[in-house]
């Protein structure tokens, strides 16, 4: 059983009281969550590793931000190109913590960054994504109006993203290859916030405490955070753009993890499994069940896999009005399925059938890189 990292004691506001059940009314749940006055101010925690022109982009979108309540608490993860110089590029713009540390994987630089951070809020980015001008705006409104202890936010595209980059963030989002968890939209499973775009209050942080050390570490947390009765929403205005900075080949790797670390969530919490979770391994199997029949039984089974891509193309040019991206699209929509699906087969194999450990730390490491 990976243990789950325990935070030190460290109220922000004396007056807090720790035995305030997380399921108390809203208003004493936000003024226990803002602090003293009901004033916000966020931590926005972000790991990093050999990215600096990510880290450039980042500081600017962050710069532009209309709320200006809130620190960055950048945590350098081991990196042998550092982005010191595009952080004192924003000293004088932004309230910084650039904390520099050796490689550990990004659990525990996520949980470093906690440790040091100074809000009543904290929020979580991946390196590569963009923050529009009124995110945090956006997020302190509905903090206020709909206050959620943990929340969530979709990814979006960003005319600036390259076709490859729009191809796979309509693999990422869109219904018909993911179910529509990621994207914010219609979809087939209540929606669990990632650390591309996540926040929990402090409070939320000193009960449940950090990330676990393995596949699927954001999705584990969110799950530990409602059993703990604190309450979660999807805040669909509070958008990022996930640039996701990948070729065919990272992108495969990516999303075989994500169908490997869905075994590790089910040995974690049995009840956190399901049917749409299986889709894209059922359609590995279906595939190669389908491809062996037209050999055998009559070709026109190959129909079947046949009117789900013109499905796909035709949503996907609906969705990105370009041809090319649409053709593209089609691509990754099957790199995402059959990433994820070979890789929720094969850990379903090695931990469930096989009874093998979940990854370790240098493993972790190593796939992270």
């Amino acid at each position: 059983m990976i243990p789950t990292p325990t935070p030190p004691h460290l109220p922000l506001f004396p007056e807090w009281d720790a035995s305030l059940s997380p399921a108390h009314e809203v208003e004493k749940s936000t003024n226990q969550a803002l602090g003293r006055g009901g004033d916000l101010f966020f931590s926005l925690i972000v790991p990093i590793y050999n990215r600096p022109d990510e880290a450039g982009e980042l500081l600017e979108s962050l710069a532009q931000q209309t709320f200006k309540q809130f620190e960055l608490v950048l945590v350098e993860d081991g990196s042998t190109k550092p982005c010191a110089v595009e952080v004192e590029a924003y000293r004088s713009q932004l309230q910084i913590q650039y904390i520099v540390k050796e490689n550990t994987g990004r659990s525990d630089t996520r949980n470093i960054g906690m440790l040091h951070a100074k809000g009543n809020y904290f929020i979580f980015f991946d390196s590569d994504c963009i923050i529009p001008p009124h995110y945090l705006e956006t997020v302190a409104r509905l903090l206020r109006e709909n206050y959620a202890d943990c929340f969530g936010g979709p990814d979006s595209e960003h005319p600036s993203f390259t076709i490859l980059q729009k191809a796979v963030n309509y693999a990422m989002t869109s219904f018909w290859t993911t179910g529509g968890i990621r994207g914010g939209k219609m979809n087939l499973e209540k929606f669990k916030p990632r650390t591309f775009n996540m926040g929990f209050s402090r409070n939320v942080y000193e009960k449940v405490g950090g990330f676990k050390d393995m596949y699927g570490e954001d999705i584990d947390l969110s799950i530990r955070i409602s059993q703990a009765g604190f309450s979660t929403r999807l805040y669909r205005e509070a958008f990022v753009y996930h640039k996701r900075r990948v070729n065919l080949k990272k992108f495969y790797k990516q999303v075989h993890i994500f169908g490997q670390a869905r075994i590790n969530l089910f040995i974690l919490h049995r009840d956190s499994l399901k049917l749409v979770h299986t889709l894209p391994a059922l359609f590995v199997l279906g595939s190669i069940a389908i491809v062996l029949l037209s050999v055998f039984l009559s070709p026109y089974l190959l129909l079947l896999p046949a009117v789900y891509i013109v499905i796909l193309f035709a949503d996907a040019l609906l969705t990105t009005k370009s041809l090319s991206i649409a053709c593209l699209s089609v691509v990754t929509s099957m790199i995402q399925l059959f990433g994820y699906g070979l890789g929720f087969i094969r850990s379903f194999i090695e931990k469930i059938i096989l009874r093998r450990d979940m990854e370790d730390t240098n493993t972790l490491k190593k796939k992270y890189k």
